[in-house]
């Protein structure tokens, strides 16, 4: 127990910290190209933060724990939505304006989806490859319909060779810590008698969110809170879509039942929440980032219980 617990430790550190330089290193890469930033932050920024999620994920199909690979994805989403744009709120009161709204939206849409399939016990490559060109539609379109508050102001890029070294680091780094996580929480889950859909929406799917809450919180205190709410739905999306389509194309087997009847339902009901705030206030007080918190560790007590 205490060696799984450590290769858990080891794994989350190996995860953060290689998803913070994948980030840096991929951005510096991409600026010194000379791709225009927004760009860098529909493709590059989304698809490098969610790396921790991805790895985590293919590492548990690839040993045949799929059970942990989707509830990374439902407790991921999860965690975002209840317990990262609750801490962020709780920092500082998140500003809702229309331009959310849409991709809002598309990760309610997206959530709707994947439950239907998971429902219906619907599970192939093809399914898997159907939702990643999904997600490069919604890409193709956020890029030709672009918000008001896509363009973000440019930061001085490392030398190429710093990014191209703080890429390949930070890659490395997600492999190993992914490996580290997935093994250790296997372990856990044997010892403890859990199972590994509840170990993957709890200590895994937290774990792989700590990058996404450690950007909305400091966007949050920096006054930008279109930042924090754009880092919670994007991961959102690109969780279903990206890690949702990589997952059922190499291992397209059922969800757990549990993800389906209870798990999913959640995600569907937390993504239509974010809508209808988006919609209808104008702001996501102290208060309901509280009770957005208090949501999340309840649901989370819920699983041990």
């Amino acid at each position: 127990m205490i060696t799984a617990s450590l290769l858990v430790l080891a794994g989350l550190i190996g995860l953060g910290f290689g998803g913070e330089w994948l980030v840096r290193g991929s951005v510096g890469i991409a600026q010194r190209m000379g791709i225009s930033n927004l760009v860098t932050g529909l493709v590059i920024v989304g698809a490098a933060t969610s790396m921790p999620e991805m790895v985590a994920s293919i590492q548990a199909a690839l040993i045949g724990s799929p059970e942990i690979a989707w509830g990374n994805i439902a407790g991921s989403n999860l965690a975002n939505t209840l317990l990262i744009l609750g801490a962020a709120a709780m920092v500082a009161p998140i500003v809702l304006t229309g331009a959310g709204r849409r991709d809002a939206i598309v990760a309610f849409a997206a959530s709707v989806l994947l439950w239907f399939l998971t429902w219906q016990g619907y599970a192939s490559p093809l399914i898997g490859i159907g939702l990643l060109v999904l997600l490069v539609v919604y890409i193709v379109w956020r890029y030709r319909h672009p918000r008001p508050d896509d363009e973000e102001e440019d930061e001085d890029p490392p030398v190429m060779w710093q990014a191209i070294v703080y890429f390949l680091v930070g890659v490395g780094a997600l492999i190993i810590g992914g490996k580290l996580l997935v093994d250790g929480a296997v372990d856990i889950a044997r010892f403890a008698g859990l199972s590994e859909t509840v170990i993957g929406l709890t200590v895994v799917a937290i774990g792989t969110s700590l990058p996404e809450l450690a950007a909305s919180v400091a966007a949050a205190l920096k006054g930008k809170s279109g930042l924090a709410l754009g880092n919670v739905v994007g991961s959102n999306i690109y969780n279903l879509l990206l890690i949702g389509g990589v997952t059922m194309t190499i291992a397209p087997f059922p969800i757990p039942a549990e993800l389906v009847d209870v798990e999913f339902p959640l995600v569907v009901a937390t993504a239509l929440l974010v809508l209808l705030m988006c919609w209808f206030a104008n702001s996501i007080s102290r208060v309901v980032g509280g009770l957005l918190v208090a949501a999340f560790a309840v649901n989370t007590v819920l699983f041990f219980v």
